[in-house]
């Protein structure tokens, strides 16, 4: 397992990101991003898991929901 961190520079990154992101891999990003509108349609719909910084108890089981899924499917 890795961890594949991008800090979006510029609006470019997200097409690199598309090349270099392995298969099976399992997108999460800040909720901010699901109101930019079709930027955040096409993540909502690829399957990007959104994280609420702001509320810390919801942000935590949101990824511990998915660290469980992630080893009960076998998925990066």
């Amino acid at each position: 397992p890795f961890v594949i961190v991008c800090n979006h520079q510029a609006s470019l990154d997200l097409m690199g990101m598309v090349e270099v992101i392995p298969e099976r891999c399992v997108p999460i990003a800040k909720r901010e991003l699901l109101y930019l509108g079709t930027v955040g349609w096409a993540c909502w719909l690829s399957g990007i898991i959104f994280i609420d910084r702001q509320r810390r108890d919801a942000a935590i089981e949101v990824i511990s929901r998915t660290a469980s899924a992630m080893r009960r499917e076998n998925v990066r």
